[in-house]
C-alpha cells in the first residue's frame, strides 16, 4: 500500500473514530437528559395522583384516580390494595381516560416502593414506561410516563448523526486525499528524479548534469531528503568524472605506449631476422635463440597493435564507414582459415546475393577473422566450424546476423559473462593448441559496438555460437539513404 493511501486511510479512520465518539456521546447524553426530564415529570405526576387519591375519601379510588388536573397524555396510574389491582388507567393522546385490564397492570405490582423511578416493559401498545411506586395509606399507588418520546428523539438523533457522519466522512476523505496529494507532491518529485537517475546509464560523466531535486527546503523533511539526494548526485557525478579522467589517462597511456613500442619491436624483430639469416656463421643455439626472439617479437607486435586499436576505438576513431560486401569478407576469412588450419572443417552458409552493410571493411574483416581464429584456437582438430550470414528484417530496423558456430567442447558457463573482457582467458574450458593474448574477442566487441551492433554467445558442449548483429544503416542515421549520404560525405 502506498504512503498516500495509508495517510488517507489513517485520516479517514480518525474521522470515523471521532465521529463515532461524538455521535455516541450525543445520543447517550440526549437519552440521559430526557430520562431525567421524565423522572422530574413523573415525580410531579405522582404527587398529583397521591393528592387525588387522598381526596377520594373512604370510598376508595375510582376511575378518576388517573385524571387529576395537570396530568399529561400517556400518564399511567394503577392502585394496588394488598397486592391486588383495584384500578388501572391511562390517558390516551386525545386526552380520554381508558381503563387497563388487570393482566396489563399486574406487572406494576412488583415495582419497589422506594420513591425512585424504574423502567418497566408493559408490552403491547404501551411499551416501556418509567414508573414509580408511592404508599397511599394501606395501598400502593403506581404512576408512570411513557418512554416513547425518549426513544423517538434518540432514533431521530441517531439518523441525523449517521447522515452527518457519512457526509463528513466523504468530505474528510476528499479533503484528506487532496491535502495528502499536495503534501506529498515534493516527495513525488524526489521519486521521479530517483527514477530518472535509475534509468540513466552512468557511462558518461555528464549524464547527471542538471538532474537535481527542485525541493530543498531545509524546514521540511522532504526538503532535507531532497538536499541529501542532490548532494549524493553531486558525489556520484564527481566520481564519474574522476573515473572518466582515470580511464582517459589509462587509454592515452596504452595508446602512447603501444605507439612508442612499435618502433623498438620492429627493430628487435629486424635484427633478430637478420641475425638468424646469418646462421651459417653462428652456433646452433644462438640461431635458435634468435628465432625465438623473432617469433616473440612478432607476437608482442600483434599484441601492441591490438592494444593500440582498442585504445583508438575507445576514443571513437579507427572506423571509416563505407558500403562493405560482408559476403566477400566472410569468404576471404574462411579461405585464409583453410590455409592456416587445414585440420578443421570450415564451411560457409551465405545467401546467393551479396550482403552489403555500411561499415569499415578492414575492421569488419578483423571481426570475422578473430571469431574464426577463436574457434580454431580453442577447439580440437577435426572440429566443424560454420560461418553464416542471415539478413534480418528490412529498412532502418533490419540488419544482418553473422554467426560462427562450432561443435567443440563448449565454454565454461561461469566464464561466459566475462568472455569479451580484455585479457580474458578460459584455458581450462576449451583446449588450446596455440597461444592467445585474450584481446581477440575484446576487439570484436569494440568494433561491433563502434558499428552500432551487438555480439552475443551461446554455448553448450557440441554447440557454441557467436552471433554478431550489424545494423543495415550507419549508427545515428535515419535510413539506408542517409547512410549512403553519410558514407559519400565521409569518402
Amino acid at each position: 500500500m502506498t504512503l498516500r493511501r495509508r495517510l488517507v486511510l489513517v485520516t479517514v479512520a480518525l474521522a470515523v473514530a471521532v465521529s463515532t465518539v461524538i455521535g455516541a456521546g450525543s445520543i447517550i447524553a440526549l437519552a440521559s437528559i430526557q430520562r431525567s426530564a421524565i423522572d422530574h415529570q413523573l415525580q410531579y405526576a405522582t404527587n398529583r395522583a397521591q393528592r387525588s387519591v387522598e381526596q377520594q375519601g373512604p370510598n376508595g379510588p375510582g376511575l378518576d384516580i388517573a385524571r387529576p388536573s395537570g396530568q399529561a397524555a400517556g400518564t399511567l396510574t394503577a392502585y394496588f390494595l394488598n397486592g391486588d389491582v383495584v384500578v388501572g388507567s391511562v390517558i390516551d393522546n386525545a386526552g380520554d381516560l381508558g381503563r387497563l385490564s388487570s393482566d396489563v397492570v399486574r406487572p406494576l405490582g412488583t415495582v419497589t416502593v422506594d420513591g425512585r423511578a424504574h423502567t418497566v416493559d408493559l408490552g403491547g401498545d404501551l411499551g416501556r414506561y418509567r414508573v414509580t411506586a408511592a404508599p397511599v395509606g394501606p395501598a400502593v399507588l403506581v404512576v408512570g410516563l411513557p418512554m416513547t418520546p425518549v426513544y423517538e428523539s434518540v432514533g431521530k438523533l441517531l439518523v441525523v448523526v449517521l447522515v452527518v457522519t457519512v457526509l463528513a466522512l466523504l468530505a474528510a476523505s476528499a479533503v484528506a486525499a487532496l491535502a495528502v496529494r499536495r503534501s506529498l507532491r515534493p516527495l513525488d518529485r524526489v521519486a521521479e528524479t530517483a527514477s530518472a537517475v535509475a534509468r540513466t546509464p552512468l557511462d558518461r560523466s555528464d549524464v547527471l548534469d542538471g538532474v537535481r531535486v527542485p525541493d530543498t527546503d531545509p524546514r521540511t523533511e522532504v526538503g532535507r531528503v531532497g538536499t541529501a539526494f542532490n548532494r549524493m548526485l553531486g558525489h556520484i557525478g564527481a566520481a564519474l568524472q574522476a573515473r572518466e579522467r582515470s580511464e582517459q589517462q589509462v587509454r592515452q597511456f596504452v595508446a602512447d605506449a603501444s605507439h612508442e613500442l612499435r618502433t623498438p619491436l620492429a627493430s628487435v624483430r629486424g635484427y633478430a631476422e637478420l641475425t638468424r639469416r646469418m646462421g651459417g656463421d653462428l652456433p646452433q643455439d644462438v640461431v635458435y635463440a634468435m628465432g625465438r626472439i623473432e617469433s616473440e617479437s612478432i607476437r608482442m607486435t600483434s599484441m601492441v597493435e591490438d592494444l593500440l586499436l582498442l585504445a583508438r576505438l575507445d576514443e571513437g576513431r579507427e572506423v571509416q564507414f563505407a558500403e562493405v560486401d560482408l559476403t566477400g569478407l566472410v569468404l576471404d576469412a574462411v579461405n585464409d582459415a583453410h590455409a592456416a588450419s587445414p585440420a578443421h572443417a570450415i564451411a560457409v552458409d551465405v545467401p546467393d546475393e551479396p550482403v552489403v552493410v555500411p561499415g569499415d571493411a578492414a575492421r569488419l574483416h578483423q571481426v570475422v577473422v578473430n571469431l574464426v581464429t577463436n574457434a580454431r584456437t580453442h577447439t580440437l582438430e577435426g572440429t566443424r566450424i560454420t560461418v553464416g550470414l542471415t539478413p534480418v528484417g528490412a529498412g532502418a530496423g533490419g540488419g544482418v546476423d553473422l554467426t560462427v558456430r562450432d561443435d567443440g567442447q563448449g565454454i565454461d558457463p561461469a566464464f561466459v559473462p566475462k568472455l569479451f573482457e580484455r585479457f580474458a582467458r578460459a584455458d581450462s574450458s576449451r583446449s588450446r593448441s596455440a597461444g592467445s593474448t585474450g584481446l581477440g574477442l575484446a576487439i570484436v566487441d569494440a568494433v561491433v559496438q563502434a558499428h552500432g551492433g551487438s555480439v552475443t554467445v551461446t554455448s553448450e558442449p557440441g554447440d557454441t555460437v557467436f552471433t554478431v548483429h550489424l545494423r543495415a544503416v550507419r549508427p545515428g542515421a535515419g535510413g539506408a539513404a542517409d547512410a549512403r549520404d553519410a558514407v559519400a560525405s565521409d569518402t
